[in-house]
């Protein structure tokens, strides 16, 4: 049976975790805040107080934390306890550099490394239906296939190097944020022009401007109501992280650019921890 240990349970995580279980995997997990890990001992999973003692006989490692600097602090302190044939897989969105730094911190240690952002959020990490983006030598697939077989629907084999992954998912996180920025202009413009803002999305449904993400997050948009499947601040990250390796491709950054000052426009006014969704208040003048 394939160990696997989970760092970091929460939107995602949790729901990661869960579904490891279910599929009948060992599963360990950690949390900075242990509170949010212990719900998942009634999933069958063991709860680890530490890193290190989360990691020591696990045959994978998923890590799932904010950014960057936060994986790399946990991992400092697992990589240690890791062993030699273990595989860790990165499922954090942390940008191109920040791939690289911790592909090379896992080359530190020998241990395996696989970058494998994953495409959705907190419903489909929930239903185990992640599209799994993945970078890594082939030599590593077969350890973590049981993995994302069950925190995902499908897993795309991208590179053989650690950031293809990440490439391919900062390209399509720079359509989801555009989707979520453009549905916002839209309703807060049929508002601002005195439109029932249902309207807008009512004209476009079932046509092919109409998607299920418009939908979703534009009925939020005009409900007021935004519990979290992808913070706002995650949104605030991530198009800095888009807009960074679209200087380093050579693409113009200026509308990654527009609509990271649009999401930090509301993440400053209150709305950090709520939906992207929440972006709505940053058209609301």
């Amino acid at each position: 049976m394939t160990r696997v240990t989970v760092l970091g349970t929460g939107l995602m995580g949790a729901g990661m975790a869960r579904n490891l279980a279910g599929a009948g995997l060992d599963v360990t997990v950690w949390n900075r805040s242990v509170d949010k890990a212990r719900p998942l001992a009634d999933a069958g999973a063991t709860v680890a107080e530490d890193p290190a003692r989360a990691v020591s006989e696990a045959d994978v490692v998923v890590t799932m934390l904010f950014d960057a600097d936060a994986v790399a602090r946990v991992m400092e302190q697992a990589l240690p306890a890791v062993g030699s044939e273990a595989v860790w897989a990165q499922t954090s969105t942390v940008g191109l550099d920040g791939t690289t730094r911790l592909a090379e911190l896992a080359e530190q240690h020998g241990v395996g490394f696989v970058d494998a952002p994953v495409l959705g959020t907190k419903q489909p990490a929930e239903q185990g239906t992640l599209i799994v983006l993945a970078g890594g030598s082939s030599r590593l697939r077969e350890a973590v296939t049981p993995v994302f077989d069950a925190i995902g629907s499908r897993t795309v084999w991208v590179g053989e190097r650690p950031g293809d992954g990440h490439r391919l998912k900062l390209a399509a996180n720079s359509w989801v944020l555009s989707v979520v920025g453009a549905t916002a202009q839209a309703i807060g413009l049929a508002g601002g022009l005195g439109v029932d803002p249902q309207q807008f999305l009512d004209a476009i449904s079932g046509g092919p401007l109409d998607c299920a993400y418009a939908q979703n997050k534009g009925a939020a948009m005009i409900d007021g109501e935004f519990p979290a499947a992808f913070t706002l601040g995650g949104a605030v990250k991530d198009t800095a992280l888009i807009a960074e390796a679209m200087r380093t491709g050579s693409t113009d950054d200026r509308l990654m650019e527009a609509l990271h000052q649009q999401f930090r426009t509301a993440a400053e006014a209150g709305h950090d921890a709520e939906d992207m969704a929440a972006v709505i208040h940053a058209l609301r003048c």
